[in-house]
């Protein structure tokens, strides 16, 4: 392999929210709707907030700063306790021989307890959960710290992600090479991202 690591996000990446979505989200949804304090279409603020960090969501959809501050209060102490499953190729990655990373953004108490239930401790080298609510840190400053820590050059490491506008842009500023989960097929048009729908697909990056 020419890779020595690769540095993998968590939501839509490795599972995907749509799974668990309606069940983890539901109080917060409630929540939304009886305090009609945001602007925008509900129907696609529900899709946004299973593909976006929360603070995000709140900030395009003008959330009012009470019902802002009540999600996130709310979410802070949500963990999610039911069976979870982890994309089907996944299995590919587990069986790579490099170093893996896992780098998600969310409330640490609702990743640590997806991490948990999808048993990924023993998958990764290690585990960086960055929340925005406890941490001005962001993806970038992770895999700097990545790259630092374990002696890499950019050329070594691999970032794997959904969002084209979090973790793939900021390998992207760094000099990494990715490549995009696109399991929605959203992205097919687009000729200058490295594009998967199934993890098998890496080796040829690796």
């Amino acid at each position: 392999m020419k890779k020595k690591a690769i540095i993998l996000d968590l939501d839509n990446t490795i599972y995907l929210v749509s799974s668990i979505g309606e069940k983890l989200f539901k109080t917060l949804f409630q929540l939304i709707t009886e305090s009609g304090d945001y602007k925008g279409d509900f129907n696609q603020l529900r899709v946004e907030i299973m593909r976006t960090p929360f603070q995000k969501v709140a900030d395009a959809y003008r959330f009012g700063a009470s019902l802002k501050a009540a999600g996130i209060k709310l979410l802070e102490n949500i963990s999610y306790d039911d069976e979870m499953e982890t994309v089907e190729s996944f299995n590919y990655i587990r069986g790579l021989p490099c170093k893996k990373f896992l780098v998600t953004t969310g409330f640490t108490k609702m990743q640590n307890s997806k991490i948990k239930k999808l048993d990924l401790e023993k998958d990764f080298e290690n585990i960086f959960v960055i929340d925005p609510s406890r941490t001005t840190l962001a993806k970038k400053d992770i895999f700097e710290k990545i790259i630092a820590d374990y002696g890499f050059k950019t050329e070594d490491v691999l970032v794997v992600g959904d969002d084209i506008n979090s973790e793939i842009k900021a390998a992207q500023e760094l000099g990494i090479e990715t490549v995009v989960y696109d399991f929605n097929l959203e992205h097919t048009e687009n000729k200058v991202l490295t594009i998967i729908t199934d993890f098998r697909e890496l080796e040829r990056y690796l």
